[in-house]
């Protein structure tokens, strides 16, 4: 079996915990490899805009009545969404630092790895 296929066949059968996890992983990974080049601004525009959309996907899904996590983890993951639109709009235009985008990130993915 090719490494390709192997991967499409774990990510079919990952539970939606592991590739949250997984997925804020890379992007993480992404935006401390783009601040470790020094990259500043619209420079990081790309890994910034794969964590906008990640927290959009996110704060979409809990904001559906069929989501069963408990209304006030849903709610406040939403807060979350719309704190990282605005600090993400911050750090492009040089206003904010990606350190707390950052950090947040590293904060879910804990909450992530010990459930």
């Amino acid at each position: 079996m090719s490494a390709a296929a192997y991967q499409t066949t774990q990510r079919r059968s990952e539970q939606p915990r592991s590739a949250e996890y997984r997925l804020m992983a890379q992007i993480t990974g992404e935006m401390i490899a783009a601040k470790e080049g020094g990259l500043l601004g619209t420079a990081l525009a790309e890994p910034l805009s794969r964590n906008r959309e990640l927290w959009n996907v996110f704060s979409n899904d809990c904001a559906s009545s069929e989501n069963g996590l408990p209304e006030a983890l849903r709610a406040s993951i939403i807060s979350l969404g719309i704190w990282v639109d605005k600090h993400t709009s911050g750090v492009i235009g040089g206003r904010e630092e990606i350190d707390d985008l950052i950090d947040v990130n590293r904060s879910i993915m804990e909450g992530l790895a010990a459930a």
